[in-house]
């Protein structure tokens, strides 16, 4: 006797369920009313959806849909709703063969859609609920007003009065269930507008070559939160990304040794984190600068693995410990089989290299399960534990690793 799933907060949301099949619309409607859905509007091909879509008020959240139908196909209904929406988020169904589901689906993040899953029929309850269990993950985020814009000055006056902070996301070793790292992510606590994300300076202090003075902000300020770790017994390392404009500096890896050592850390416990594209640029003074951080003692990462053009040659050149395993390969792991032959692929790369795997961007229970059974090493993602500020992070790691 199959167990009934228990309902999903998902009651307030309003879903549109595009699929030319008239038996399979309803079965997908159906299945959606059972995992605890309130709102569901359907259409028989892309032409009544798009017209649904647009005319729907409230907006929709939520677009299931099918690709291969009759007159406006899946693929152009995606392309159509991505240059009109607003924070909508899209699951993908089709009896295709995978591949094509698979090219589909990074089709519809490309668009900049929030893409929950790529489903291969027939669809079932526990798919469509392992889909919707990531749309939880990401609704907090994706209610969010757009980012203002703020001008390098007005940057720069925060990271000159300590507005900016570090707030700790945990790395998780999958086998165990223990936190055993965490990556310091820049947050800008402002006066006015509260925790402002990322998305809102990054870009303007690299591209203005202004990004040191908040790398070496975060750095201190994470390092003096790992003390507070090691008083209280805990082991945690910490992760700090390095800017592909500070890696023509030859002096950075000396500085943010010498600043590790002033706070009385150790450089094991301290991983940097370097992109692909970081690492294939400036390629002479990048590797002195990577190789004078590992020949003193600190992790490195190669972060969003399978993202760049030359994923295997960075692994060649530069000595790292770590492979981060970029979301885009995770998320469709446990429904997609080509999808998951990349992500075993890219574990079996960094064990044979020596290195451990980490995978971003888990956010289903499902997607966890796929990542103990490939043997990836940890995992990082809203499923484990949101990005949160020192204090909220110091709590929760003390419920995670009580005193004995």
């Amino acid at each position: 006797m199959t167990a009934t799933p228990s309902p999903l907060p998902i009651a307030p949301l309003n879903f549109l369920v595009v699929e030319d099949q008239g038996f399979q619309r309803w079965a997908i409607a159906q299945m959606l009313n059972t995992l605890g859905a309130v709102h569901v509007k359907s259409a028989s091909d892309g032409f009544e959806a798009l017209e649904a879509f647009r005319d729907a008020d409230p907006p929709m959240d939520v677009v299931i849909t099918d690709l291969n139908m009759p007159g406006m196909d899946g693929l152009e209904f995606i392309r159509h709703i991505a240059e009109g929406s607003r924070g909508v988020s899209l699951i993908v169904v089709s009896a295709q063969e995978g591949p094509i589901v698979a090219a589909a689906a990074r089709m519809a993040d490309a668009y900049g859609l929030t893409l929950l899953a790529a489903i291969p029929k027939p669809v079932t309850v526990p798919k469509l609920q392992a889909a919707l269990e990531s749309y939880r993950t990401l609704e907090p985020y994706a209610a969010r007003p757009a980012v203002h814009v703020y001008t390098l000055d007005e940057i720069e006056a925060g990271i000159e009065r300590a507005q900016f902070e570090p707030y700790f996301q945990p790395k998780i070793r999958i086998a165990t269930g223990e936190v055993e790292g965490a990556e310091a992510l820049a947050r800008w606590i402002h006066p006015r507008d509260g925790v402002v994300p990322p998305a809102a300076f990054i870009d303007i202090l690299e591209t203005s070559g202004r990004i040191d003075s908040l790398t070496m902000r975060l750095l201190d300020r994470a390092a003096d939160e790992c003390l507070k770790w090691r008083a209280r017994g805990m082991r945690t390392t910490f992760a700090v990304n390095i800017s592909l404009a500070l890696l023509n500096d030859v002096t950075l890896a000396e500085r943010l040794a010498a600043l590790v050592a002033r706070k009385g850390l150790e450089p094991r416990d301290v991983v940097f984190e370097v992109t692909e594209t970081a690492a294939a640029t400036h390629v002479g003074r990048t590797l002195e600068n990577l190789s004078r951080l590992r020949m003193v003692g600190f992790g490195l990462s190669i972060d969003d693995f399978g993202t760049g053009y030359s994923s295997m040659e960075q692994l060649m050149r530069v000595p790292f410990t770590e492979l981060k395993i970029d979301q885009t390969f995770v998320r469709n792991a446990a429904t997609l089989p080509r999808s998951r032959t990349v992500l075993a692929t890219s574990i079996e790369v960094a064990h044979r290299l020596g290195m451990v795997a980490v995978s971003e961007g888990v956010e289903t229970n499902a997607q966890l399960q796929v990542l103990k059974d490939l043997g990836c090493d940890f995992a990082q993602g809203y499923l484990l534990g949101r990005p949160m500020a020192s204090g909220e992070f110091l709590a929760w790691m003390a419920r995670a690793h009580p005193a004995p």
